[in-house]
């Protein structure tokens, strides 16, 4: 290794003598700079050759190797951006140079670099193939929403050049983007079109209806998968555990779970923190609990679903506790290990608590808050009464607050409706009406504290804005799982399966209900119950 270094920091002397030599006539050999380029170690030394090809004006010539030796180069903030200058400066470089840029381009912290490199291959007259959409298409999903127009773009290239339809990981990959650009129509149209699909293609699919909360559809395609003749495979149930957490559908996840150990398939890193997860959103605790026990590996994302999931089923000790243990297993936590603490404090009235793990999250792990992390932090205030504190805490926000953390607020003054905190009230309601001028949620809350406090005429005031407004209250949802399917009520639609059966239920429960006779609570008392 030290050999190696000794050598590279003669041959840059040479180039440097090479480069005095051809101000004078005498160049440097293409052996020898071949040899240096190839010996080249860092962004510095490439800078040095470099400078040697463009005083020898053998940059068209020998450019392409340097390129490429500064795209094999282990990453490092400096390679990439060196290698994409070096590309956009040589005159015409062919596809191929551009091909070999844009998979790094793709993967790194600033993916819009691929894409301008895109927009040049596309100015300078080049068609992409099949190396080049993927990796574009892969750097524009990450670029979403805002990047729609640029994979429409890649999208008609894609057609024109008949990869469309000739090669499957270019459409897998139009699937995926515009599911990231929230256009699941557009991607599912693609889907539709392929002439031929392998599992990846079924996978990019489900990925995209539960990306796009079409959790429904996401459980069909299954179906449609299997009876189509593919086997599923990891990547597969990590998308049906996921559908099954947000439809909150135990039946569907356990079914799940079952035919991944039917198929005898490995229980990977990821697929056993969907598992977790999805349990635990589903309420059972304690399978996703044994399930976390069983893994032998875990890292801070499995740590996080099982701590999220204790604090969304009321268990905010068991969370606090887990988070000890995480800390003892030299896992550092991540921004959803303290959404969840968060989730949990507010929960279980731990103000301090709440307070502690807010300032551990930027002092101690360096974690940014985001607007949730503050929405978290009101909540926790705002639903144990401390109102006042708060509002203060919004104020002093470093950043503007969204309506979501004012609407946090806002509800907790409702929970906590006094005169007291009208104030409050009065000033959160005009920020919300500012942000949210049409949304008729704010105007409920507002019209029904003034209810709760007895303030009659302004609760009549807020409703009548929203009737002048044109404005309604969103109807009334409830869900109930039965047989493995979720059954959703909405207030007012009577159009739902079974909606007369039940009705005729309810009323014939109201008669006997009120047949019924209060029992002596004296006689109750001492009976053997």
């Amino acid at each position: 290794m030290l050999g190696a270094t000794v050598r590279t920091k003669q041959l840059a002397v040479l180039a440097a003598r090479g480069r005095r030599r051809s101000l004078h006539g005498i160049a440097t050999p293409p052996t020898a700079v071949r040899a240096l380029i190839a010996a080249a170690t860092t962004a510095w030394h490439l800078r040095q050759i470099l400078g040697h090809l463009l005083t020898s004006g053998r940059v068209d010539s020998l450019g392409p190797a340097l390129l490429r030796r500064a795209i094999s180069l282990p990453s490092s903030p400096h390679h990439l951006p060196f290698a994409h200058r070096l590309l956009l400066s040589l005159p015409s470089p062919p596809l191929d140079l551009f091909n070999l840029l844009l998979p790094p381009l793709a993967s790194s912290p600033d993916p819009s670099a691929a894409a301008s490199l895109f927009a040049r291959l596309c100015r300078g007259g080049l068609r992409p193939d099949a190396h080049t959409l993927p990796h574009v298409l892969k750097a524009l999903a990450r670029l979403a929403p805002g990047s729609l127009p640029f994979v429409a773009c890649a999208h008609a290239e894609a057609v024109k050049s008949g990869l469309a339809r000739a090669v499957v990981y270019v459409p897998n990959a139009l699937v995926s983007a515009y599911s990231a650009c929230g256009h699941l129509g557009r991607a599912m149209r693609v889907f539709d079109e392929m002439p031929r699909r392998t599992v990846v293609s079924w996978n990019a699919a489900l990925a995209a209806c539960a990306d796009n909360d079409c959790h429904d559809r996401c459980a069909g395609m299954f179906a449609e998968m299997i009876e189509a003749g593919f086997e599923p495979d990891q990547t597969t149930f990590v998308v049906m555990f996921s559908a099954a957490a947000e439809l909150g559908n135990l039946a569907l996840g356990k079914w799940a779970h079952g035919q991944v150990v039917n198929r005898q398939l490995d229980m990977t890193l990821q697929l056993g923190t969907a598992a977790v997860n999805m349990y635990a959103k589903c309420g059972a605790v304690s399978y996703a609990l044994r399930l976390f026990r069983r893994m032998t590996v875990r890292n801070v994302w499995t740590w996080s679903a099982m701590i999220v999931g204790f604090s969304q089923n009321g268990m905010a000790r068991e969370a606090l506790e887990l988070f000890g243990k995480m800390k003892d297993a030299s896992i550092a936590p991540n921004y959803v290990t303290f959404l969840g603490l968060l989730c949990a404090c507010s929960h279980a009235g731990l103000i301090d608590e709440g307070r502690r793990f807010f300032h551990e999250m930027q002092h101690v792990y360096g974690i940014k808050p985001m607007m949730k992390h503050y929405s978290a932090m009101v909540d926790v205030l705002g639903r144990n009464g401390r109102l006042q504190e708060a509002y203060d805490f919004v104020m002093d926000m470093p950043v503007k607050p969204d309506p979501v953390v004012w609407r946090t607020l806002l509800s907790a003054c409702q929970l906590h409706s006094s005169k007291d905190c009208i104030d409050i009230v009065i000033k959160v309601q005009k920020r919300l009406l500012e942000l949210e001028p049409r949304r008729s949620g704010n105007y409920v809350m507002v019209a029904n504290i003034y209810s709760d406090i007895g303030s009659w005429d302004k609760a009549a005031m807020a409703r009548r804005v929203m009737r002048e407004g044109g404005m309604k209250k969103m109807a009334g949802e409830s869900c109930v799982e039965i047989g493995g399917k979720i059954q959703r009520f909405i207030s007012g639609d009577d159009s739902c399966p079974g909606f007369e059966s039940a009705c005729r239920i309810l009323r014939e429960l109201n008669i006997n209900m009120r047949r019924w006779e209060p029992v002596d609570q004296i006689l109750l008392a001492g009976a053997d119950i």
